[in-house]
């Protein structure tokens, strides 16, 4: 039987309900958004629709016009009480929020159950569009990169396989052919990404160096590296206002977030030396010039992919929730890997992939300057690493 996202019985249980609220799916390329939107047509039951703009003709908002009188023609012809509209890639269609808004509430003044799903692969795009005119007509679901648990569940993966390979279902038939796997997310993912979901919807005056940028921070995963550092590797130059509007993109597209300091302060966090972190350790071993067994061998290497791997799942655990932000912390050399603020709960996170015990300097400094924080260690003597990537941290707490 394959294996289904939980997302699709969330999503599924939504559309049955009664008409009133518009269900939008967002999250990154290749991690099964469309999948689900298959699999949504086969099990809804009644008059289901799926059309991507991926093969819309031109990307205006006559597409969606088109489509959507087509299906109200539909219901009136066969005598259907209600069906349901899937529109995937929606971000690529100019000034789609304000068509969808149109259709939608005029089929709500006519009291006509159409019922509303929304796809899209750049987030930022998709909520610009959703804050501007769908404000308290949607709700929002994180399609994320597949957890450690989902690869293990759907492809026998062991924890040291998804510490390297990653949580992108695609990706996985090619583990014992990794040049093929490095072909695979260098082809089906970040090209696509870069070109379709950032290229073609957001004004970048400097490709070169946007694609530098991520090249960069791919090889320096979850280390801390200033941006004055970083133009002095990048040969295409631009100044920190436009790496960090770079870096911005490219965490909204799924890709690699630059995560600030942790103060306390909302001001005073922004604005600091980021430390670099990809969504997917993929990004990390298709970039790298290893494989597999080489570079298990290599641990102080492996140290990065395994904090790395931590943090892309702490990423998406806090792309999945409105109250949940990510951070790490460093303060007179002394540093706490990832800090997560949950509400007011803070939990400091130290990753450690060997005999290490977490630092008591960092620690102490830690819990003297956020007295009411607590600090977990993930490694040997702490959670161990398969357990705590199966953790729900609302259950830290």
């Amino acid at each position: 039987m394959e294996y289904q996202r939980p997302l699709l019985k969330t999503i599924l249980g939504r559309i049955r309900e009664p008409r009133k609220f518009i269900q939008v799916i967002a999250g990154p390329r290749q991690v099964g958004k469309t999948t689900i939107a298959y699999a949504l047509q086969e099990k809804a039951g009644g008059l289901v629709e799926y059309h991507s703009a991926d093969d819309a003709a031109s990307y205006s908002t006559v597409w969606i016009d088109q489509i959507w009188e087509s299906l109200r023609i539909k219901m009136r012809l066969e005598r259907a009480k209600s069906a349901v509209l899937i529109l995937d890639e929606l971000q690529k269609i100019s000034d789609w929020s304000a068509a969808i808004k149109k259709h939608w509430d005029r089929d709500t003044r006519e009291k006509l159950d159409i019922k509303l799903v929304l796809l899209g692969s750049s987030r930022l795009l998709l909520m610009d569009g959703l804050s501007e005119s769908l404000m308290g007509r949607y709700e929002l679901s994180y399609a994320g990169h597949w957890s450690l648990l989902e690869m293990q569940k759907a492809f026998g993966f062991s924890p040291e396989q998804y510490q390297w390979f990653g949580g992108y279902p695609g990706a996985a038939a090619f583990v014992n052919d990794e040049n093929r796997f490095k072909e695979y997310i260098r082809n089906a993912i970040i090209e696509p990404t870069m070109i379709r979901d950032i290229l073609m919807t957001a004004k970048i005056d400097k490709p070169a160096l946007l694609k530098q940028l991520l090249e960069v921070g791919i090889g320096y995963s979850s280390q801390i590296i200033s941006y004055n550092r970083m133009l002095g590797q990048l040969q295409d130059a631009g100044n920190t206002t436009t790496l960090a509007k770079y870096l911005t993109l490219l965490d909204q597209a799924g890709l690699l977030s630059g995560l600030n300091k942790y103060s306390g302060r909302k001001l005073e966090t922004k604005g600091t030396i980021p430390k670099f972190q990809v969504h997917n350790t993929a990004l990390l071993s298709a970039a790298s010039e290893d494989f597999f067994e080489e570079a298990i061998m290599n641990r102080a290497e492996w140290g990065y992919i395994v904090e790395s791997s931590v943090g892309a799942y702490l990423v998406s655990q806090a792309n999945s929730r409105a109250n949940m932000s990510l951070y790490y912390w460093r303060e007179n050399g002394a540093e706490i890997d990832y800090v997560v603020v949950f509400g007011k709960k803070i939990i400091g996170i130290e990753v450690k992939s060997g005999d290490e015990s977490i630092s008591k300097k960092a620690t102490e400094n830690f819990a003297r300057r956020f007295p009411n924080a607590k600090v977990i260690l993930v490694g040997k003597h702490g959670i161990p690493y398969e357990v705590f990537m199966k953790t729900e941290l609302g259950d830290l707490i």
